[in-house]
């Protein structure tokens, strides 16, 4: 069997690697060997972050949903236990962007759910 030279294969892996650091920093960007390890560890924090984001999201909707239900008078857990009881199911993403878009159909809610504590 004849001897097979991997060099393309292994100049285009490299090329893979030297393109994707691409903007880091000193030879995290040149070498090879360095930039392999600057590669993996950028993937991981790209992959970690991507689920952490969903939780920056749910805290941001959260503060905002917060905020509106105070205007209003009710605290967020008030305001969330009123809406719970009247069987209103609106996630926290769409209620974030009424409290923020359209403060008129918000405080319909924060009227109904005040009457539900209060009742």
């Amino acid at each position: 069997m004849p001897r097979v030279k991997g060099g393309i294969v292994t100049h285009r892996r490299h090329k893979k690697v030297l393109k994707l650091t691409k903007g880091h920093k000193a030879t995290r960007h040149s070498l090879f060997r360095r930039a392999n390890e600057s590669m993996i560890h950028a993937l991981s924090y790209a992959y970690r972050h991507r689920r952490e984001r969903k939780g920056d999201m749910r805290r941001l909707w959260i503060v905002r949903i917060n905020a509106a239900a105070r205007a209003g008078g009710l605290s967020y857990s008030q305001f969330m236990s009123g809406l719970r009881k009247a069987d209103v199911e609106i996630n926290r993403k769409t209620l974030a962007e009424m409290a923020v878009n359209d403060p008129s159909s918000f405080s319909k809610l924060l009227t109904l759910a005040s009457d539900k504590i209060n009742s």
